[in-house]
């Protein structure tokens, strides 16, 4: 290993090179005086992020010190610039990678909340909806159920009841009256009681 004095301002890259090489650390800070700014530089124009530009300088020469082949290299200046570029764009797309990830978790979070929501809203209307429907008469609720659960006719619903087709229909429509005014009442306290929640919890 030589120890001879290091002049900062006589040294070439190539003698530099030759001392790193070596294990000079002294030379290796000749080296990264010499050039951090530089690459510090270019990095930044890619990235356009001063820590990040800071990495890429501390990653670019941990590099050159652990390079096996430092003699081999002809011109400095190329291996800098294309080392520089090379660890700036994998740096650049692992940030692309990265943002699409948060973008896909993102819109991913969003339909779960949603698919939530719409869930919730489902169970609330089918409970508003069998909580209305108790609450008709007897007979309301049974032509209701015989007409529009079951899908009979009204002749059917007649037959089945003992009862006229005109008072069947009549039952019918005071049902969906009812459950109609029901619904819509409640539900919008629902609503209210569900946007409460996505909003404080």
């Amino acid at each position: 290993m030589s120890n001879k004095p290091l002049n900062y301002m006589l040294s070439d890259d190539k003698d530099l090179l030759s001392r790193i090489s070596e294990g000079n650390k002294t030379a290796f800070s000749v080296l990264l005086n010499r050039y951090q700014a530089q690459v510090y530089t270019n990095a930044l124009k890619i990235i356009k992020s001063h820590e990040l530009a800071e990495e890429i300088v501390f990653t670019v020469f941990l590099k050159i010190w652990q390079h096996e082949h430092l003699n081999q290299i002809d011109s400095f200046g190329a291996y800098l610039r294309v080392t520089t570029r090379n660890q700036t764009l994998k740096v650049w797309r692992s940030l692309q990678i990265e943002e699409r990830r948060n973008l896909y978790l993102q819109v991913h979070h969003k339909l779960e909340d949603r698919n939530t929501e719409d869930s919730i809203l489902f169970n609330e209307t089918s409970r508003l909806l069998d909580e209305a429907v108790r609450k008709l008469s007897p007979q309301q609720e049974a032509v209701y159920q015989l007409c529009h659960v079951e899908g009979k006719k009204y002749e059917e619903a007649a037959a089945h009841l003992s009862l006229s087709k005109l008072t069947v229909k009549t039952h019918m429509q005071l049902a969906l009256r009812f459950i109609r005014k029901y619904m819509k009442a409640h539900t919008e306290i629902a609503l209210a009681l569900l946007y409460s929640h996505f909003i404080f919890f």
